[in-house]
């Protein structure tokens, strides 16, 4: 049977999680690229960084993303969310706050769920070389929907 994900099962699938599928649009064509991300409770928000790159110039263009979650067990036994919102870079000591609650969050995540302890964001994350400065983004969430298949 599949059914719709009432809001604290949309909530628990995202925060939960720490990857997922970012869809953006560059060229009139639709792209989706897996992504770290960190839910920010406190906010309602999607923490990401990235190198510059494709994606970054794709999305400073055109702000309108959407990321998808999604936990498989089985063919029969799935669930997934899809945010929509909207990108936006964020700058200076704000940026760094946020790249440090984004490492904290995905290491506690990684301890919870797969029981490994891990010193440093390249570990997890794609890694950001010493002369590239992470673009750090935020994604304000403007619609989230939900859906699970339990046979």
């Amino acid at each position: 049977m599949i059914k719709t994900l009432n809001n604290k099962e949309k909530m628990l699938l995202l925060s939960t999680n720490y990857i997922g599928s970012l869809g953006y649009i560059f060229q009139n064509r639709s792209f989706v690229v897996p992504i770290t991300y960190f839910y920010n409770e406190e906010k309602h928000n999607i923490i990401g960084y990235s190198a510059m790159g494709h994606k970054v110039n794709a999305m400073r263009k055109n702000n309108v993303v959407s990321l998808s979650v999604t936990d498989i067990d089985l063919v029969n036994d799935w669930k997934s969310v899809l945010i929509l919102g909207t990108y936006k870079e964020e700058e200076g000591s704000n940026a760094r706050a946020l790249l440090h609650q984004f490492s904290l969050g995905v290491k506690e995540l990684i301890l919870r769920k797969e029981m490994r302890e891990l010193d440093f964001i390249s570990q997890f994350s794609s890694k950001v070389y010493k002369d590239d400065i992470p673009i750090v983004f935020t994604i304000s969430i403007e619609e989230i929907t939900g859906r699970m298949r339990k046979f």
